[in-house]
């Protein structure tokens, strides 16, 4: 038999906090990460080609503006014309102005707008990829880490996509197409803007590879902050009463002046860049006007053209200027990009990621059969977690499922879950591949209560109807019977409309469990139910009464309850036994009991 049941509670172990970093995702090699952002921009680029041809537009506007303005000038300096005479170039001047604005304006808009079809667009994508990976895939990323990367490390492509790509394409083609114009009016003038434009690439180049590399550890020491922080605040309790809050708060603090410090680097970088490009641009105009100024003086040159031709110079090299100035956008699009690539990339543990799905085998008035079929699952760089897994489950019989911890009982159900695939052989539900099945139809047929059940903050009522918004009054009331939920609502001052806080702030363990046990009760059209633990917390009286309305249900389901106490798994009608991944057991609770093997030793080690 086994020993009676204790109020003993394990003591937690103290936490070592953060004497090793936080664990984050990698980030991804810069140059596969600058493939994943033009892959990434690659939707919006129409908009982005339309918002460069209105800035072609503008240029060209704004090289009539000068050639009319030149014009005026000269026949008011040197042929003494009066202005009222030039009224047709004045008139041109006045619808290019309201022109350009408009074409600037439209460009913006439209850049914008890419910026921000992109910026959502991907919110989406990367928020249905987490949702993708489901609960085991996304152990391996800190939530803190997470968060940072869908809120600021998207935000940053935003400057990138709307400024940043609209400037390269104008530095590109403004440039040359000023030159096509300069050209025509002094040959030597143009031969020296195409002489020194290269020189402000070149230098934003050398001056940027220092604010690249600042611009990466600013992002990478971003997400550790952001994991740490999150990590903390969800410990605070814990952490208060272990004595570490103050140790915590130091460390954020420090981590925050890092943050601090790596900002203030890459700012500099990208100011003192900003002065190169500004120096060698005013020097180049510089040389453009004194090669004019001289060949006017001997006369080589006509007023008009030299006056075009200096009105030109600034604006040919301020798209360069305005693309040094920008690069930051750029770098900290790159660094976010390094950690967005590496959550957008596909994982082996994505549970619905790009698999042909069908609808599951309709439910024909009873629960369906689930078979493991050699069963194989491994997470990423540790040793195979099941092997060679095999066993059924039957409706009509309650199944318990024991083994010592880490003998792959969680990874199991989060199997049937469809939380991961097999890496190897088949979950099969009454014949068909779990993996070929429409994972949010199958979910629908299953209840689950998992070890630690969540609690969001709202009233009772709303999170226990989470599990069935359309259940009526009636189903509610079986629903909170069966599990003991009904007499915690009566001892509550507002009963079913009691507010509950966060990870279910107002609830002791055992009523927390109770109402988790109730939203799988409510789910009645379920004809799979995946129990961890469900009568933890409970007391001896409380627990029978939860087993007596499990062993009631189990007469029309198919139930399996994982026992990480082996009390829980005697009143099941068979007990599967796993040891390392491997199934080595499978009968009653007294048969095995009585043997000597895997069971039998946990019974002793527990009663010991």
């Amino acid at each position: 038999m086994l020993p009676p049941r204790s109020g003993h509670r394990r003591t937690p172990a103290p936490i070592a906090w953060r004497d090793a970093p936080t664990r984050v995702e990698p980030a991804t090699d810069p140059s596969e990460a600058g493939a994943w952002l033009r892959r990434a921009t690659q939707p919006v680029r129409a908009r982005l080609r339309r918002a460069t041809v209105d800035t072609a537009l503008q240029a060209l506007a704004l090289v009539v503006q000068a050639w009319l303005l030149a014009g005026i000038l000269d026949a008011a300096l040197f042929r003494h014309a009066p202005l009222a005479q030039e009224w047709r170039a004045w008139l041109a001047l006045a619808l290019l102005a309201p022109l350009r604005w408009w074409l600037n304006r439209k460009a913006r808009r439209e850049a914008f707008a890419a910026g921000q079809d992109l910026v959502v667009g991907m919110r989406a994508r990367l928020l249905a990829r987490t949702h993708a990976l489901g609960p085991l895939g996304l152990r391996r990323l800190a939530s803190g880490d997470m968060i940072t990367q869908l809120v600021d490390g998207i935000d940053a492509l935003l400057p990138y996509c709307a400024r940043y790509l609209p400037q390269a394409a104008t530095a590109a083609i403004v440039p040359l197409l000023l030159a096509l114009f300069v050209f025509p009016a002094d040959w030597v003038s143009g031969l020296v803007l195409l002489l020194t434009a290269p020189l402000i690439p070149v230098f934003m180049v050398l001056a940027g590879s220092a604010a690249e590399k600042a611009s990466r550890n600013r992002f990478a020491q971003l997400a550790r902050f952001g994991a740490a922080f999150m990590d903390a605040l969800g410990g605070l309790v814990t952490l208060r009463q272990l004595g570490a809050a103050e140790r915590v708060a130091d460390r954020l603090a420090a981590d925050g002046e890092e943050y601090r410090r790596l900002t203030m680097q890459v700012l500099r970088v990208a100011f003192l860049s900003a002065l190169v490009l500004e120096f060698f641009a005013t020097v180049s105009i510089a040389i453009v006007a004194v090669l004019i100024g001289f060949r006017l003086l001997w006369h080589e040159l006509a007023f008009r053209q030299g006056l075009f031709i200096l009105l030109l110079a600034p604006e040919f090299y301020l798209p360069l200027r305005a693309l040094g100035a920008l690069r930051h956008a750029r770098m900290d699009a790159l660094a976010a990009a390094g950690r967005l690539a590496a959550l957008d990339a596909p994982g082996a543990d994505a549970g619905d990621v790009a698999v042909a799905t069908i609808a599951p085998p309709e439910d024909s008035g009873r629960a369906p059969v689930v078979r493991f079929d050699a069963v194989g699952f491994d997470h990423e760089g540790r040793r195979a977690v099941l092997d060679g897994c095999t066993l059924e489950l039957v409706p009509g019989k309650l199944t318990a499922l024991v083994g010592a911890s880490g003998a792959g009982k969680s990874t199991l159900v989060d199997l049937l879950l469809r939380f991961a695939r097999p890496a190897s052989g088949c979950i099969r539900i009454d014949g068909a591949d779990l993996a070929r099945l429409d994972p949010l139809r199958w979910r629908e047929r299953v209840a689950w209560v998992p070890q630690r059940p969540h609690v969001f903050e709202g009233s009772v009522h709303d999170n226990l109807v989470l599990a069935r918004p359309s259940a009526d009054e009636g189903a509610i009331a079986r629903a909170a019977s069966a599990s003991g939920l009904d007499a915690v609502i009566a001892r509550m001052p507002q009963g079913w409309h009691t507010r509950l806080g966060e990870h279910g702030l107002g609830l002791s363990g055992g009523e927390l469990q109770r109402l988790a046990l109730a939203r799988a009760f409510l789910r009645e059209q379920a004809g799979v139910m995946l129990l961890d633990e469900p009568t933890a917390h409970l007391d001896a009286a409380g627990a029978a009464a939860i087993e007596g309305a499990i062993r009631a249900r189990a007469a029309t389901r198919t139930v399996l309850l994982v026992a990480h106490r082996l009390e829980a798994a005697w009143h099941a009608d068979q007990v599967v036994v796993l040891r390392e991944g491997r199934v080595v057991e499978q009968g009653t609770p007294s048969e095995l009991s009585t043997g000597q093997g895997t069971f039998a030793a946990l019974l002793a080690a527990e009663a010991s």
